[in-house]
C-alpha cells in the first residue's frame, strides 16, 4: 500500500485515477481548489481518502497539503500532477493574462508541487513523480499553441528531473494523453474572447464556441486510470506513456517526419562545425 497525492481531482483523469487507486487498497490525498467537490472520496474510503482544497499556483495552499499528508499517512510516495486545463487561441489572439495563467497552471503549478514534495522523497530515497501531459506537442495543432508549449515545457522540466533525481532512488514519469471523455474540451476548455477573421479557417473550427468533440472523443478515463495504476504500482515504469491509439498513431507520425525532415537536411546542418 502506497500514499498518493494527486491533483485536480473534481473531474477527469484526476478522478478516475484516484477511485483506481483508491479501490486498490491505497491511501490517496484529493485535492481540487474546492474540497467540497470530493466529500464522494471521504464518504466511500473514510480511513484512506483526505479531501483538501489546493489551487496549485498557491504555495501556501500546497504546504498545508503537504503538512496535511504526512499528519495523516506519514509520507507520500506518489505524486500525480494532473492539474491543468486547455486554451485555444491563435497566437495572434492570446490574450497576455490568460497565457500567463496558463502557464502559472500547467507549468508553474506543476513544478510547485515537484520542489514540495522532493525533499522528502530525497530523505526517503525513494518515490515516484508523474506528470500528466499530453500529445498535443507532437501536432502542434491550429489553436493550440499556448496549451502546447505549456505541455513542452513540462516535458522538459520532467526530463532533466528525470536524470537529476534517479540516483537517488525517484523516478519521473510523463503520461502523453490523447482525446479522452472528460471535461477538456467541454467545460473546462478555455478560449480567446477576442477572435481574428483571417484566422477562421485554421484556428476557427477548434475555437470552444465551434468545438463538437467534447463527448465524442475515443479515450475511456476509466481505462487509463487502471491502466496508470498498474504501470505506477509496477516494476518497469516508462519515462513516457502514450495514452490512446489516436495519441500513438499521432506521435509516430510527428516522429517520422521530424526524422526525415532531419535526414534531408542534415548535411546542411553539419557545415556549422569548426
Amino acid at each position: 500500500m502506497a500514499t498518493w497525492l494527486i491533483t485536480g481531482c473534481s473531474s477527469g483523469l484526476g478522478h478516475e485515477i484516484a477511485k483506481a487507486a483508491l479501490d486498490a487498497g491505497h491511501n490517496v490525498i484529493v485535492t481540487a481548489r474546492q474540497s467540497k467537490r470530493l466529500q464522494d472520496f471521504v464518504a466511500n474510503y473514510p480511513d484512506r481518502a483526505l479531501a483538501v482544497d489546493l489551487d496549485i499556483t498557491r504555495k501556501d495552499q500546497i504546504d498545508a497539503v503537504i503538512q496535511a499528508a504526512n499528519t495523516a499517512f506519514g509520507q507520500i510516495d506518489i505524486l500525480v500532477n494532473n492539474a491543468g486545463y486547455g486554451y485555444r487561441a491563435a497566437i495572434e489572439e492570446g490574450d497576455d493574462k490568460e497565457v500567463s495563467n496558463l502557464f502559472q497552471t500547467n507549468v508553474f503549478g506543476a513544478v510547485s508541487m515537484m520542489k514540495a514534495i522532493l525533499p522528502t522523497m530525497r530523505e526517503k530515497r525513494q518515490g515516484i513523480i508523474v506528470n500528466i501531459s499530453s500529445v498535443a506537442p507532437y501536432i502542434a495543432s491550429p489553436g493550440s499553441g499556448y496549451y502546447s508549449a505549456t505541455k513542452l515545457a513540462l516535458e522538459g522540466v520532467s526530463a532533466a528531473l528525470r536524470n537529476e533525481v534517479k540516483s537517488l532512488g525517484i523516478k519521473v514519469m510523463t503520461v502523453q494523453p490523447g482525446a479522452f471523455r472528460t471535461d477538456f474540451a467541454g467545460r473546462s476548455l478555455h478560449g480567446a474572447k477576442t477572435t481574428i477573421a483571417d484566422y477562421d479557417l485554421t484556428v476557427g473550427p477548434r475555437r470552444k464556441s465551434n468545438d463538437t468533440t467534447s463527448g465524442k472523443e475515443l479515450g475511456d478515463p476509466v481505462k487509463a486510470a487502471h491502466i496508470l495504476l498498474d504501470v505506477i504500482t509496477g516494476s518497469n515504469l516508462p519515462d513516457h506513456l502514450l495514452l490512446g491509439s489516436d495519441a500513438v498513431k499521432w506521435a509516430k507520425d510527428a516522429i517520422y517526419d521530424k526524422s526525415q525532415e532531419i535526414n534531408r537536411w542534415e548535411a546542411v546542418s553539419k557545415k556549422t562545425d569548426f
